[in-house]
């Protein structure tokens, strides 16, 4: 078996597209009108109750079970470009998790957790600028160092 795709309900197919072709540069990959796919595998569904033969009372809007990742190199640039969205609803500030990843979370346009971080390429490269060793490094992350090799192989 294969993992084909994540399908997410939305409202209105062209503010959505716009919303993740401009905020985070995705590539669309096919177009079906109401449905789209993206290079990465995200695809966008409105009239989501008609797929899925659901009543639209059953689709729900901020449901907080399902979040879509991104990391980002210039995490600080996108948290500029960010910023010039003024319908973004938030779900706090920036924070920095314990393995020290920066990230922020927000909601897209129709209600789906959206987590954006600092990519952990660039994390471990900050730390190794910081003259720390791999190991304290895989400590502080939680991860061996020959994951984090890894990521920056990768």
């Amino acid at each position: 078996m294969k993992y084909s795709c994540t399908v997410i309900s939305v409202s209105d197919i062209n503010n959505a597209r716009k919303f993740y072709e401009d905020l985070f540069g995705l590539e669309l990959y096919q177009d079906y009108g109401i449905n789209i796919s993206f290079t990465c595998g995200l695809s966008l569904q409105q009239e989501f109750d008609w797929l899925v033969n659901l009543p639209k009372e059953k689709v729900l809007k901020e449901s907080n079970n399902i979040e879509l990742c991104f990391e980002e190199e210039r995490f600080d640039d996108f948290l500029k470009k960010l910023e010039q969205y003024g319908n973004i609803k938030y779900l706090g500030n920036v924070i920095e998790h314990s393995w020290g990843q920066r990230v922020i979370r927000f909601y897209d346009l129709d209600g789906h957790i959206i987590e954006v971080g600092e990519s952990m390429k660039k994390v471990i490269n900050r730390f190794l600028a910081d003259k720390w060793s791999m190991e304290e490094i895989s400590k502080k992350m939680g991860a061996s160092v020959s994951d984090l090799e890894k990521l920056l192989n990768s």
